[in-house]
């Protein structure tokens, strides 16, 4: 009997592991499509039938982008801004996320409902005001002005503050304020190495928003030495002829540091997700 039960739960799960099998092979074929046109020539974008088989040009085409773009200060000047970006969304987010969960205060509700309004607002109807200001600031061309917009992060507070409000006891705290600790020691001790899972979820969302970031960067980013990713594979963008050989390679060398920023924190991400499910 349970022998026979258990052969029908398989056969009930089945048909869910092949639509999972197909949705993620669906999903991948995007990424897959931009490697092999990375690696045939600029007429196999447009062949009948479309190519699916990579071809032997991925060296010849990068060559092609550095030669025409400085991808590779291009990159370093990306990964600074997310890295700084991303480490200071973090802190400022985990920390109003626990002032909103943990703490009471005059006008705290409004605050918090004010905060996850702006996340309504198109961010292009602040572009003129936002663009006059930063270049007030003499911020223009720099990578201070390319990330200043995306320190206070609305998605980030709000996350925090569920976060800290299911997964740190008051109880905890109140034991830590009676062995003399401090607001900020209580915080630094005992939140943060509880939010961690939180952390590498809001860390790649902010890292993967930063670095796919066009329209502000390419505002504010004039000079060449300042460009970042976006921005520098925009200008392999020729309005007459593009080489899309060319531009998919370097979009796809520009993919394989988010591919390995989520392989790194993918175990925090998933247990972050996991966590609340069981919770």
């Amino acid at each position: 009997m349970k022998q026979k039960r258990k052969n029908q739960s398989k056969a009930g799960t089945l048909p869910i592991y092949l639509i999972l099998i197909f949705t993620s092979l669906f999903s991948l074929f995007p990424f897959y499509w931009m490697f092999v046109m990375a690696t045939q020539p600029s007429a196999a974008y447009n062949s009948i039938p479309p190519t699916l088989l990579p071809g032997g040009k991925l060296v010849e085409n990068f060559q092609k982008v550095l030669d025409t773009i400085p991808f590779f200060q291009a990159m370093w000047n990306t990964v600074l801004l997310c890295t700084v970006v991303t480490a200071a969304v973090l802190l400022i987010s985990s920390l109003a996320g626990f002032a909103f969960a943990k703490f009471q205060f005059p006008g705290k509700n409004f605050l918090f409902i004010l905060i996850l309004l702006t996340m309504v607002i198109p961010p292009q109807l602040g572009l003129i005001p936002q663009y006059y200001l930063v270049s007030q600031l003499g911020w223009l061309d720099t990578l201070m002005g390319a990330g200043i917009l995306f320190l206070l992060n609305p998605l980030g507070i709000f996350l925090m503050r569920q976060y800290i409000s299911e997964s740190v006891p008051d109880e905890l705290m109140e034991a830590a304020k009676l062995d003399g600790c401090s607001n900020f020691r209580i915080y630094w001790s005992i939140v943060l190495p509880i939010i961690k899972p939180a952390f590498a979820t809001l860390g790649i969302i902010v890292f993967t928003l930063v670095w796919g970031e066009f329209l502000w960067q390419f505002t504010v980013l004039r000079d060449p030495s300042s460009y970042t990713l976006q921005v520098a594979l925009a200008s392999l963008n020729n309005a007459f002829r593009v080489d899309f050989g060319m531009l998919l390679s370097g979009v796809f060398w520009a993919t394989v540091p988010l591919i390995i920023i989520f392989l790194i924190f993918n175990k925090w991400f998933i247990s972050s997700i996991t966590e609340g499910s069981v919770k």
